[in-house]
């Protein structure tokens, strides 16, 4: 589980130029976000994810209710040391709702499988495009949880990403 973040900006990944030719890449300039919070599941590579207006203690409390609701069992998550994760609110919430939480080392995002979700994320929908609205971003982004992500998820389980 993780969260992530990200912009209406281009997202400018690769392309071919011409020696000496000047490329314009078109960008809104928008400083439109979304926040995001989500889990996979590597057994099922079930994908849940919810927005919030800011991340921090109180959201993760809320989408701990949420996977409850979901899972009513005993949840393992295994998430980075970021600051919300790590504060004495979280901790004390995840324990009274039987989740078990697991640190990864500091500074090692490639052990958290949801990184790679992110990754794959961006190139399905933010690299090299240009969204003309705020409302068509937030919509494309959320669409690839809800649409794409499934059509796409076990391929995902065997690939070097």
């Amino acid at each position: 589980m993780d969260t992530v973040h990200p912009t209406m900006n281009t997202k400018a990944s690769c392309g071919w130029i011409r020696t000496g030719v000047e490329k314009l890449i078109k960008t809104s300039g928008s400083r439109t976000r979304l926040n995001i919070i989500g889990p996979i599941n590597l057994k099922s590579m079930e994908v849940k994810v919810m927005r919030f207006q800011t991340i921090n203690s109180d959201s993760i409390i809320e989408f701990f209710d949420f996977l409850k609701e979901k899972y009513p069992g005993k949840i393992h998550i295994i998430w980075d040391q970021s600051g919300y994760h790590t504060r004495e609110k979280t901790l004390k919430a995840a324990k009274e709702r039987d989740i078990i939480l697991h640190f990864l080392p500091p500074y090692s995002p490639n052990l958290n499988p949801i990184e790679r979700l992110w990754k794959v994320m961006n190139e399905y929908v933010r690299n090299n495009r240009y969204f003309k609205t705020a409302r068509e971003f937030r919509h494309d982004i959320m669409a690839f949880f809800w649409n794409t992500w499934n059509s796409i998820a076990e391929k995902m389980r065997s690939q070097d990403q």
